[in-house]
């Protein structure tokens, strides 16, 4: 019995070190991006260390060879999810800045004018409103994308979707019209198919002698 305990605790021993290999190589970007997935990972992890404490050492190896697998799993999740933020980080990133000039623009034109030659549906009230809001707007998106450059990507992407909603709004409010949505690059063009193979010929047929 003792034999049999020693003959499976070596093995348990390198499956543990290649499993804890594997969820440390995956613990920075999965935790940010797939806390969830992250968290059971680390749980089967603890697991297996839980049998390996019981000497259940074939438990604990068939537990830990299983981890490699999943950290690959969890780790290409996380990188999807990366890009996906990634992306609306920089879809946002492009949009505010040109509402922001937009509203920018319209607020400098109309306070050229004299109160009595503003548009009817714009009162000063109003364009002092928008001149406040025009400064809310730059001071949240100067936060949000320091909050992007300090890693954070979900919480900038939240905040700067709270500040687009807050642009239209002020944009509305001065007759400003939306910018125009950029069209999304065209996907790349699917490989040709491959030729059809060329018929065989039939074998010819022998000459009656």
């Amino acid at each position: 019995m003792l034999m049999a305990c020693a003959d499976e605790k070596g093995p348990a021993e390198l499956g543990m070190q290649a499993a804890e290999q594997a969820v440390n190589a995956t613990k920075a970007e999965a935790t940010k991006f797939v806390p969830d997935q992250m968290a059971a990972l680390n749980a089967t992890l603890a697991s297996a260390k839980d049998k390996m404490a019981q000497k259940e050492y074939k438990a604990a190896l068939a537990e830990a060879q299983a981890i490699p697998g999943q950290a690959k799993v969890v780790l290409a999740a996380a990188m999807a999810k990366k890009d996906e933020l990634t992306k609306k980080w920089t879809d946002l990133s492009q949009k505010v800045p040109q509402m922001v000039d937009a509203i920018q623009a319209k607020v400098d034109a109309l306070s050229q004018l004299k109160p009595k030659k503003l548009p009817k549906d714009i009162t000063v009230e109003k364009l002092a409103e928008a001149k406040t809001a025009l400064d809310a707007l730059k001071a949240d998106f100067a936060k949000a994308q320091e909050t992007f450059k300090a890693g954070n990507m979900a919480d900038a992407i939240a905040a700067t979707t709270a500040i687009q909603e807050k642009a239209t709004k002020a944009m509305e409010a001065l007759g400003i019209a939306p910018p125009p949505e950029v069209p999304a690059a065209p996907a790349a063009p699917a490989a040709p198919a491959a030729p059809p193979a060329a018929p065989v010929a039939p074998p010819a047929a022998k000459q009656k002698s």
